[in-house]
């Protein structure tokens, strides 16, 4: 037993899923496709290579003609779809006290501007929250994980249209009330922040959508309007579920200054805005002063109407979601130092830290100081809602995987949470990102395994899609057993 005793009693210890990259059955049941369902697998020998995808209408097109679906992993996932029950009964087994998903809008609306959800859609997320419920899991759900329908960024340009705020706060309001007596705890958009690193999978535009130079601006106004969304979706769910929860998410980034250089801080405490202008705005209701010189620097002028200033002010968040996976170092300018790798994000390697097996920094006590940070600034509960080692597991004859890597990690990082709520963080629940193998967000590969739960599926979409056990679940299901206590 170790002296960790931090956790409190109703702790939510569970794990964390996307619908594009487990649900699969892309095109059944009158699901429209998303932006995900065309964005092409990177195989092992192109990693290197991987850019974040940011395709223009011709690679669409292109894209929507290939019927080879193994080129596009999200489009068959795990096949959640189809074994939820299965997979569900596991996570019972693990423990789980929660179990994060999202729902794919396109299954809801399966163009995004509809005029009536669709019923099959509706129907499966009854089904699967009667599975949750049915077993004790407290569902925690959210509203868009890169999943944005694909005919509203061909139709729309994705976010830089405002009329995707009415389209989303139709669809909030559509789930709302069909799950309001199966779902407390909702989150409005995924890594919100992510859409200054990825355009197209947080913004939902294309290359072409946005003329030479131009970019920031479409960035922020198309951040503006994912605000405005936000805030409507916080506006329903207080309405038509009063005891619900609502929260928004970021990634979550701690950025060290490269030196005690006062230039290297000032560039550190510049990239640290990066994630806190976003919860910034949706937890304090308005823009923060430090935007103000930033825009004007940038030439950015963000399109308002009259009443968004209202509407942001009046409909703050709950509570502030988190991913956590790695730290990050800045410098002035960066042009001394090796880059460190990273999913979304790339920095400085930090000499002090180990990396993953995909070049990602391991850092868990930037997670404690992380959630003091937002703690201090924003005095609101906390929820870390990813955290999690992609690796290569190797499965022994027997059928064993050893992952004692992938327990080293979470153990560490649990051990920091536990350090950051004896700080007097009120800290909600964890969800452990990918507690069964599931399709990589980064690069649609399967060998980047997180999962308690292994998957037997390879990168070209061959295997039984049988689940087993690796340590970790065994190791996990220890950990809720004891509320933290046993590490």
């Amino acid at each position: 037993m170790s002296e960790l005793k931090q956790f409190p009693e109703n702790f939510l210890w569970g794990g964390a899923i996307a619908a594009n990259q487990v649900e699969g059955a892309f095109d059944e049941d009158g699901k429209g496709l998303s932006i995900s369902d065309v964005v092409k697998v990177v195989r092992p020998e192109d990693r290197k290579k991987m850019k974040i995808p940011f395709p223009t209408t011709a690679e669409v097109q292109e894209a929507l003609n290939d019927t080879n679906h193994k080129n596009y992993p999200k489009r068959y996932g795990i096949d959640f779809y189809h074994r939820y029950k299965e997979d569900i009964a596991l996570f019972k087994e693990l423990g789980f006290k929660t179990l994060r998903i999202s729902i794919a809008w396109g299954r809801i609306f399966p163009n995004g501007d509809d005029a009536t959800p669709n019923e099959a859609g509706l129907k499966f997320y009854d089904n699967l929250f009667d599975e949750l419920n049915k077993h004790g899991i407290e569902p925690v759900v959210t509203l868009s994980h890169y999943e944005t329908p694909l005919n509203l960024t061909l139709t729309y340009k994705g976010w830089t249209n405002r009329k995707l705020v009415d389209f989303f706060a139709k669809y909030a309001e559509t789930v709302f009330e069909r799950y309001k007596d199966k779902v407390k705890y909702w989150i409005t958009f995924n890594e919100i922040n992510c859409i200054l690193m990825a355009p197209y999978i947080g913004g939902a535009f294309l290359r072409d959508h946005v003329a030479d130079g131009e970019l920031l601006q479409a960035q922020f106004q198309s951040a503006h309007h994912q605000f405005l969304a936000s805030a409507k979706a916080v506006e329903a769910l207080h309405r038509i579920i009063p005891d619900g929860k609502i929260g928004c998410m970021v990634v979550g980034m701690i950025n060290y200054p490269n030196s005690p250089h006062p230039d290297d801080v000032m560039t550190a405490l510049t990239d640290q805005r990066n994630t806190f202008f976003f919860t910034d705005v949706m937890t304090r209701g308005h823009y923060p002063a430090y935007m103000t010189s930033f825009f004007k620097e940038n030439g950015i002028t963000i399109q308002k109407e009259a009443e968004d200033d209202a509407i942001l002010k009046n409909n703050v968040v709950d509570y502030v979601a988190l991913s956590y996976y790695m730290s990050s170092v800045s410098a002035r300018p960066e042009t001394e130092g090796e880059k460190a790798a990273g999913n979304l994000l790339s920095s400085l390697k930090n000499p002090y830290l180990e990396a993953s097996d995909w070049g990602w920094q391991i850092d868990p006590k930037g997670l404690r100081t992380l959630l003091n940070m937002f703690y201090d600034r924003y005095e609101k509960p906390l929820f870390v809602v990813e955290n999690g080692l992609g690796a290569f597991d190797e499965v022994e004859d027997d059928g064993s995987i050893h992952d004692d890597y992938r327990i080293a990690y979470l153990r560490e990082h649990i051990k920091e949470m536990g350090k950051a709520i004896e700080d007097g963080v009120d800290l909600i629940g964890y969800t452990a990102w990918g507690p069964i193998d599931l399709i990589s967000f980064s690069t649609s590969e399967m060998s980047k395994r997180y999962g308690f739960i292994y998957v037997d599926q390879d990168d070209y979409g061959n295997g039984s899609l049988k689940r087993s056990k690796k340590d970790s679940f065994y190791w996990y299901q220890k950990v809720i057993e004891t509320n933290g206590e046993e590490l």
